[in-house]
């Protein structure tokens, strides 16, 4: 049986980590890769930094969100907790299709456009941001097996075998190696990038990190061996980060001679899991001992910061259309994005979502008295 004791660390890195996701979508007009809306001039220097915190943003929230799937199970028979799940992911989402992200196709396509109620004579309905959810909700209901396998007493020796692996100080850094070798061989079958949950090479790589999180929370002792071995777990971090931008850095004329193309993308992927994993199990032993404190803050953001996820990336690309078209430099637009952008997000939550019965359900919130 799951104990459910709130973890305020947990909740603190959630929020942290769609802060994170908020912080990268600021950056993506900016960075040279493709996005919705692309300011006119590109920054290396800001690419080269968000390519670093691309590692470990969604990681960490899946694996957040793998123990929050085992906590929400915890109290729920598998038909209530089908129930509960539809209604904080499939209606947001559903929403979020309907009315969130058709401004974000407007102003992607504008010149393509008579109007913005072209979005919906064309159908151009697409998930974008919210592709977390449907990978959320997907992984929920697949792993329902396990997650009773888990609940019950056959799964007794698994969690004594997790138990003594995460006991070894190097027991948490060798979990990293199933990641590595299926991630390399899915990336040969499925090489995109895309989020879709039909690009196995992607679903699994953020599957490991939900998985995980549920293994963490039924094991008896793992959250403890996180927080015992945070500073081995760190210096494995700053390695894995010192590994990461040699090889990023490293001109591909040195080694192009002696590694094909694939070879490399491998390496590639080996160096990027390294830096994903030891930085997720890192943050989960400090979080311990800085984060796990109730707080009146924590509870706001808190319940306030999946609407925030919701709504964020349609409110960063309107507001940016117009702001990357303004003659200033590269930082000026960030920074007035950032001081328009986050406003007007809490604004409309506290203002529309907050207070209302319906907004709160269409944007997956609970009842206020279940708070």
């Amino acid at each position: 049986m799951i104990k459910r004791k709130r973890r305020y660390d947990l909740d603190w890195l959630r929020v942290i980590a769609i802060l994170a996701v908020y912080l990268h979508h600021i950056g993506m007009p900016f960075n040279g890769d493709k996005f919705h809306i692309m300011n006119s001039e590109s920054s290396k220097v800001l690419d080269d930094i968000m390519v670093f915190f691309e590692q470990f943003r969604l990681p960490l929230l899946f694996l957040i969100s793998g123990t929050g799937t085992m906590f929400a199970f915890s109290k729920r028979s598998w038909f209530q907790f089908l129930k509960e799940r539809s209604t904080r992911l499939v209606i947001p989402l559903i929403f979020g299709v309907l009315f969130i992200v058709p401004p974000q196709t407007y102003y992607e396509f504008i010149d393509n456009y008579n109007s913005y109620i072209d979005v919906y004579k064309n159908g151009a309905f697409e998930t974008n941001h919210l592709w977390f959810i449907v990978n959320l909700f997907v992984l929920s209901i697949v792993l329902i097996p396990l997650i009773l396998l888990l609940k019950s007493s056959k799964s007794n020796a698994l969690i004594a075998l997790l138990d003594t692996i995460t006991s070894k100080k190097y027991g948490i850094l060798l979990w990293v190696v199933p990641l590595i070798i299926i991630t390399i061989f899915l990336k040969k079958i499925y090489p995109s990038d895309s989020k879709d949950i039909t690009n196995l090479s992607s679903t699994f790589y953020y599957s490991y990190f939900f998985i995980s999180g549920m293994l963490f929370t039924v094991s008896k002792n793992s959250w403890n061996h996180l927080r015992l071995h945070r500073k081995f777990n760190f210096i494995a971090f700053v390695i894995s980060t010192i590994l990461f931008y040699t090889y990023y850095f490293l001109p591909g004329d040195y080694i192009s001679p002696y590694l094909s193309i694939s070879s490399r993308w491998s390496i590639w992927y080996l160096v990027c899991a390294l830096v994903s994993w030891t930085l997720v199990t890192t943050l989960l032993g400090y979080g311990q001992t800085w984060f796990n404190k109730k707080s009146t803050l924590l509870k706001k953001c808190n319940e306030a910061i999946y609407p925030f996820y919701i709504l964020h990336q349609t409110i960063i690309i309107i507001l940016g259309y117009y702001i990357i078209q303004l003659d200033i430099g590269i930082l000026s637009k960030i920074g007035l994005l950032v001081v328009t952008s986050f406003p007007l997000i809490v604004i409309i939550y506290r203002v529309l979502i907050y207070p209302f019965k319906i907004p709160r359900i269409l944007f997956g919130m609970k009842k206020k008295d279940n708070l």
